[in-house]
């Protein structure tokens, strides 16, 4: 049976392991003790305490934010990394967890740049910012933030739906992307009632015109307008500070929608069908796993290798 314990308890082992049995210096030891502080504290965040908890999701958003929020160069993070992959291997080879989790995380070499990507606490933070607080249409931001996280849409996606676009019934809505591609995305029942909502007690308000100003569009300006591209950027900025985060744009809710759909579990294709790529390698690089390493994957899995 697999040894389960709390995160500083196995640390203090592998400082132990390193000392005694790896020989290692009292500086590099300390430079793997920050190392490990600082994931520690990014594992805390996410409610994550012991390391057989511990996710490829969880450790790449760390790594990720090395180089985004701390500013650390690819150089400084792959020694980072390196502490990281000899921490899990140890705590896998002693029976103390069952899987390794650094095992395919990518060099930052091989990084593709990429907006943020919120936790899912964090993205609820930020839907809930969107309350009759932050203003008047706040039904309509709360439903424009849940249509992009429930489908990962585009903010040009986003302001082209029209009314008749939301198939209530089916729980879907037809979406226009690049090159006028037309592609159904299910999204869920949060968002599903958001819009509704937004439907049922604002949007009346907001087509006092009968000039066909509004396009037959969803989502509308104050004026009774489509709302532009531009303006979803800044309604997205405008919640996200007053919820707190930085860095939050609406390409922000799209990745974040890809990068916890593959975490959960779904297939790489279906999550390129439901973002409109035509090129399944862009969708490849939410999973941000280290192509030289799978072929162990095959090895482990496949019947015939």
């Amino acid at each position: 049976m697999v040894k389960q314990s709390n995160y500083d308890q196995q640390v203090r082992d592998f400082f132990g392991y390193l000392r005694v049995e790896a020989g290692l210096s009292p500086a590099t030891i300390e430079a793997y003790r920050h190392d490990l502080l600082q994931l520690r504290k990014d594992l805390t965040a996410d409610g994550v305490h012991g390391a057989g908890d511990v996710s490829p999701a969880h450790l790449a958003a760390h790594i990720r934010g090395l180089h985004r929020t701390n500013g650390l160069q690819p150089s400084s993070v792959a020694r980072h990394l390196s502490t990281i992959r000899m921490f899990f291997r140890y705590l896998q080879a002693s029976n103390r967890i069952a899987e390794d989790p650094a095992r395919l995380l990518e060099t930052p070499t091989r990084w593709k740049r990429l907006p943020n990507v919120l936790s899912p606490k964090k993205m609820k933070r930020l839907i809930e910012a969107a309350d009759p607080e932050s203003g008047r249409l706040w039904q309509r931001d709360r439903a424009l933030i849940e249509l992009m996280y429930a489908g990962g849409m585009r903010a040009s996606e986003v302001a082209g739906i029209k009314l008749e676009d939301f198939k209530e019934t089916l729980g879907v809505v037809l979406v226009t992307g690049k090159g006028n591609k037309q592609r159904l995305v299910p999204i869920g029942i949060p968002a599903q009632d958001s819009v509704k909502q937004y439907i049922e007690e604002l949007q009346p308000s907001l087509l006092r015109f009968d000039d066909g100003r509004d396009n037959g569009r969803l989502l509308l300006s104050n004026t009774g307008r489509p709302l532009e591209r531009v303006a979803v950027w800044q309604i997205v900025n405008r919640i996200a500070k007053r919820a707190g985060l930085d860095d939050v744009h609406p390409h922000t809710l799209r990745h974040s929608f890809a990068t916890h759909m593959l975490a959960g579990g779904a297939d790489l294709r279906v999550v390129q069908e439901l973002l409109g790529h035509s090129d399944i390698g862009t969708t490849q690089i939410y999973t941000h796993i280290d192509h030289s390493q799978l072929k162990s994957v095959i090895t482990k899995y496949h019947p015939r290798p």
